[in-house]
């Protein structure tokens, strides 16, 4: 067959040129190595969403109106806490702290807004400096100040909304305040710690909030080496002998720097999720070294010499390899449809991965072997045990031949009672939820204290802006902001009271008065600025039609005027041909709910008009998880399947083992779905993918079993080629199963808890594969050699139904083995 020519010159230059091979793959390890210093991290949501269409209207938005959302600018925000934040003392200490820091070189402060400024313009509205208002404060007796916060907390709504929830309006104190300063550059090296330097000057409890902490390189320092030491010691009970040790750890390593020279090279940026690729990596070389080592120690103790042991053992676990990274590769593949650009990054990472674990421990790893078993007979190399993993006699070899008891006693009843299992498990599955969260990609407040051990790799004992952002969110009323983006000409004579009309009667979410929502927009521009100047308001009373305080005529006219002011800009384009406003909806609201309103109101618009903010960016995502996970595994489960039929056609001549293939790995997923209600994890933009991660690694199980099946029913009677199969194959994949779960289980000691989660789903899918292929399967292949051999004229198992497959003889215990074929001696 076609397949096995080229096997056979794998294996004839492993035979002949071991060292040399060797010499290559170290080669191309050195050359992957270059290719490390380039690799650049990324972090954050936005590069989760920045596909999304609701968020490229905010960015079309942040292009119109500059001056409203800030290309150019950036924001810095102080959080003061006391018993008493609006105390005299603590009042000053903030105005101090903000003048501070604008007149430090460097800083670009154009504004500061806080609860201070508000109370000194109060006391007194000509004090419109910070060292106005500092003097102010400083002259104002402590009843004065409780006097002129109530007034403020009356007349300015403003106010109420940058004090904390627990604000007493007659004992006019809080104990958190919000104050925030607007730099005039996009970026500012150092900022957040600079402003953090400077506030600490002032005394008193003023944090910075901070930007979301990187903590990729630290969950990178803490898994890596935990998941080396732990794989290390489960290789060694695999193992047993500190060469075939060494070779299984210098193959992954290979794999690893091959995929990580990959990244930097093709300039792929690291994200979160890329975290997971060096476990499963790991996890999946350990899976494919332990076959190859085990199988050849199966041959060697059989009396084959090196040559011919590794010759068996390659035309066996080459072509299970290949299936396994076929299928791996597939699900991985599938990411490729997710809407969100890391997922895809991972889908091709962890691809392309797999395929050099799989040309690593496919070609390298079996002429190292056979190099150094050379080596070993003509020099004193020291070697332990060399027996493989299990056997029929070993306890493990008992424990594992369950599943084959099962199969010989009562196959079709235990399937029945598997299927009606796996059916109720489905229908709970169904009730699993998706979501996308900002706390998704944050690290815990504190860090476990085990970590602290690590020496320099621990990480901080907390991370003080998750902690600044708990506080926020613990102590300020969370209201939501809808945009609704309006693209047309706002020149025409109704453009604005066509704006106007749009905001009556909006839905329960958006915060209204009197039938009408309370909106920031071009309308209430004009409307302030007529108040506060009555030049302009002369103006719009000569072009108000109906006297209702809107212009609806002369329109450019009005829109110069308001330039003056500076006000323009924030909520009309330079070309004049888009506006926003923008609603306030109630945080406590559920993001659907928030994002079914925006569309509402954004309906009530007689131009082309599209909500946006936050909540509805959230949401958008959110739907976009569920459509991902459908996609990936729809795509995965088909694509595999198709994969596995064809590759059992064209090896074996059975293309219904491809199917016989996937029926345990349907099983897992429903177990990992069903799990994953149970204990409360919802699908999110890191997990999305997880359930083609389950079919390709899952895959890995059913293939070894199936595989080996396959070539000793062609030599054996049924129960001893199933025996075989589960006993010989299945200690093998009970080792793999093992460094596989501590390899991937040990993501739960990443930083960030949605990662843990992704580690501890994975490495469950890995389990409930491998029970379904050791326990379930082997009823499976029953039940299929069964109605392969059905005659049903005679209502007998025959010997052969397919006339294009070569059988042997009877199914019975007692029938003695098939001679192998000539070339497997």
């Amino acid at each position: 067959m076609g397949h096995q020519r080229y096997i056979d010159w794998v294996n004839e230059r492993i035979a002949t040129r071991p060292g040399r091979i060797v010499l290559l793959f170290l080669v191309v390890t050195v050359a992957f190595a270059g290719g490390l210093g380039a690799i650049e991290t990324e972090t954050g949501q936005q590069q989760f969403i920045e596909d999304l269409e609701s968020y490229e209207t905010f960015q079309d938005i942040q292009r119109d109106f500059g001056a409203s959302f800030g290309e150019s600018t950036t924001t810095t925000t102080l959080l003061q806490t006391s018993d008493n934040a609006l105390s005299k003392r603590s009042l000053l200490r903030s105005l101090r702290a903000q003048e501070r820091i604008a007149d430090t070189d460097g800083m670009r402060v154009s504004d500061t807004s806080s609860p201070a400024r508000q109370i000194a313009r109060t006391l007194d509205p000509d004090a419109t400096t910070l060292d106005a208002q500092i003097t102010v404060l400083e002259g104002a007796t402590e009843g004065e100040i409780d006097q002129a916060i109530r007034t403020t907390a009356d007349e300015n709504p403003a106010f109420t909304s940058s004090v904390s929830e627990d604000f007493n309006r007659e004992a006019a104190s809080a104990s958190v305040t919000e104050s925030t300063v607007t730099h005039d550059a996009a970026e500012i090296d150092n900022r957040e710690d600079r402003v953090r330097d400077i506030v600490g000057t002032v005394g008193g409890d003023i944090r910075v909030l901070g930007g979301t902490p990187d903590t990729i390189t630290t969950s990178l320092g803490i898994v890596l080496p935990a998941a080396f030491v732990l794989i290390v010691a489960c290789l060694l009970v695999a193992y047993r002998d500190l060469v075939d040790l060494a070779l299984g750890v210098v193959a992954i390593v290979m794999a690893l720097v091959w995929t990580f020279g990959f990244i930097g090279l093709a300039d792929i940026p690291f994200n979160p999720l890329l975290v997971s690729v060096p476990p499963l990596l790991i996890a999946v070389g350990i899976d494919f070294g332990i076959h190859v080592v085990n199988r050849y120690r199966e041959e060697r103790a059989a009396g084959r010499d090196i040559v011919a042991a590794m010759d068996v053992t390659n035309r066996q676990v080459l072509v299970a390899f290949f299936i396994v990274t076929g299928t791996t590769v597939i699900g991985f593949l599938s990411n490729l449809v997710s809407a969100f650009p890391p997922n895809r990054d991972f889908g091709i990472v962890a691809a392309i991965g797999i395929v050099f674990t799989f040309l690593i421990f496919g070609i390298f790893l079996p002429a190292a072997k056979v190099y150094v078993d050379r080596l070993s007979e003509r020099y004193p190399i020291p070697t332990f045990s060399q027996s493989p993993f299990s056997s029929e006699e070993s306890a493990l070899g008992r424990l594992l031949s369950g599943g084959v008891t099962v199969a010989q006693r009562t196959p079709v009843v235990f399937l029945l009672v598997v299927l009606v299992a796996t059916a109720a498990a489905g229908g709970y599955a169904t009730g699993v939820s998706t979501e996308f969260d900002s706390d998704d990609f944050l690290p815990e407040e504190e860090t476990p204290d085990f970590l602290q051990y690590l020496g320099p790799l621990a990480p901080p004992e907390k991370f003080q802006s998750v902690e600044n952002r708990n506080l926020r969110d613990r102590n300020f009323d969370q209201e939501e902001r809808v945009i609704v983006y309006i693209e047309g000409d706002m020149r025409r004579d109704d453009a604005l009271e066509s704006l106007h009309r749009a905001s009556r009667n909006p839905p329960e979410e958006m915060d209204s008065e009197r039938r009408e929502a309370e909106v920031t927009s071009l309308v209430t521009a004009i409307r302030d600025r007529a108040e506060r100047d009555p030049e302009f308001r002369a103006l719009v009373e000569r072009n108000d039609a109906n006297d209702n305080g809107i212009p609806d005529d002369n329109l450019p006219v009005i829109y110069d005027a308001l330039a003056e002011s500076g006000q323009l800009e924030q909520f009309l384009s330079e070309d004049r041909r888009s506006t926003q406003v923008i609603y306030t909806a109630d945080g406590t609201a559920t993001n659907a709910d928030i994002k079914a309103a925006g569309d509402d109101v954004a309906g009530d618009y007689r131009q082309d008009a599209s909500p946006t903010g936050i909540a509805i960016v959230f949401q958008d995502a959110g739907t976009l998880i569920l459509d991902t996970v459908l996609q990936s595994l729809l795509i995965t489960l088909v694509g595999s399947s198709l994969f596995l039929i064809g590759v059992y056609w064209l090896l074996e001549g059975k293309p219904s083992l491809g199917v016989v293939n996937i029926i345990p790995i349907m099983m897992a997923v429903v177990a990992l779905v069903a799990t994953m209600r149970y204990v409360g994890i919802a699908f999110n933009a890191i997990n999305g993918g997880i359930l083609a991660i389950t079919v390709g690694l899952g895959t890995d199980y059913a293939v070894h079993i199936v595989h080996r099946f396959a070539d000793e029913r062609e030599k054996r009677a049924l129960e001893p080629a199933l025996r075989r199969t589960v006993v010989g194959t299945g200690g093998a994949l009970t080792g793999s199963m093992l460094t596989t779960v501590g390899g991937i289980g040990v993501l739960v000691l990443a930083l960030n808890p949605v990662i843990g989660n992704f580690g501890l789903l994975t490495a469950l899918s890995v389990i409930y594969a491998y029970l379904a292929s050791m326990f379930v399967l082997p009823s499976v292949l029953v039940v299929w050699d069964r109605l392969r051999r059905y005659d049903g004229t005679s209502g007998s198992v025959v010997d052969s139904v397919f006339p294009w497959t070569e059988e042997p003889g009877v199914i019975t215990d007692q029938t003695p083995a098939r001679t192998a074929p000539e070339g497997d001696e």
